[in-house]
């Protein structure tokens, strides 16, 4: 906290920061006639010695918004993007070395994945036409999202992912609950289990005298381990679902602390199919977008402190 004002108000300025949100720079690599793409949407928010901007309107201290957008265009030429991580890693070491007023820097990423289209048979292409190695498609619905934060001593870096629906149309139940006189939920012994993922997970890399860990095998793999699970685990709750796919990320992934999960129930109901004399052998469903239940939990490796916000909407 930073003293009252020089007016005397009883008011004091608590946490605060500035940057640029929502930089979108796509970066293509051309390897020859074969291009590879980098997709982001770059978020940076700097802290330190910002007093003064807010108490007395100096800028003294305030590297503009606008330069944090150009350096974001200038290191994607300059680094290239190798990853998003390291993407990060270079932009927040470069804004806390090199403005002595800031402490601070948080660099958020969200990546789209693209991937290549695939060429018809050769047989079947235009006489004397190039294969093609520079069109895309995008890829599927989730979003590969990094957190990067560095204080000029220790770094976090915390990944993930949001926005993967996934579901099981067997093996889930959902039964031996509480019941009220508010309870009209039947019992299930076999339903369909779908929910929508959003998770993130922490590295325990921490500074630059430990070795980096290769971040897009390591998001690959995350992701694979997360999604099997989801698929191995007869399910008797989304709750026990969380847990075994969070546990198999911190068992397979010894880079992996930490990992927090949100996943909304997308719940599928049996539609009543008698008054049109039918039966519904677990066949006909109705998706229902809300109201829906929401299961959050975060899974350790023993030894280690939970370190990821409870609340992932601004992560």
């Amino acid at each position: 906290m930073t003293e009252p004002s020089r007016k005397g108000r009883p008011v004091l300025l608590g946490q605060n920061q500035y940057g640029k949100a929502e930089t979108r720079v796509v970066r293509i690599t051309r390897d020859g006639a074969t291009h590879h793409i980098k997709d982001l949407n770059v978020s940076v928010a700097l802290s330190g010695d910002m007093e003064e901007v807010h108490l007395s309107g100096s800028n003294a201290n305030v590297l503009p918004t606008d330069t944090t957008k150009n350096t974001v265009y200038a290191f994607a030429k300059e680094h290239g993007v190798e990853s998003a991580e390291r993407f990060g890693i270079h932009l927040a070491r470069h804004f806390v070395t090199s403005q002595e007023p800031i402490r601070r820097a948080r660099v958020r990423i969200e990546e789209y994945a693209w991937e290549r289209i695939e060429v018809p048979d050769a047989g079947s292409r235009v006489p004397g036409a190039d294969e093609p190695r520079h069109s895309f498609v995008r890829k599927g619905q989730e979003t590969r999202v990094t957190q990067i934060t560095y204080d000029g001593d220790a770094w976090e870096v915390v990944s993930g992912l949001k926005d993967l629906v996934v579901m099981n149309s067997t093996d889930s139940e959902f039964w031996g609950y509480v019941k009220d006189r508010y309870t009209t939920l039947p019992e299930a012994h076999d339903r369909i289990l779908a929910t929508q993922v959003s998770a993130r997970w922490r590295f325990g890399w921490t500074g630059d005298e430990q070795p980096m860990p290769d971040w897009d095998t390591s998001y690959e793999q995350v992701r694979k381990h997360m999604l099997q699970a989801f698929a191995d685990t007869y399910s008797l709750s989304l709750q026990q679902t969380l847990y075994e796919m969070g546990a198999r990320i911190i068992d397979h992934r010894d880079e992996i602390d930490e990992v927090r999960f949100s996943l909304p129930n997308k719940h599928h109901f049996l539609v009543d199919l008698k008054p049109f004399g039918l039966e519904n052998d677990n066949e006909v469903y109705f998706a229902a977008d809300r109201p829906y239940g929401l299961i959050e939990a975060t899974v350790l490796r023993d030894g280690r402190e939970p370190r990821i916000p409870v609340d992932l909407t601004n992560l």
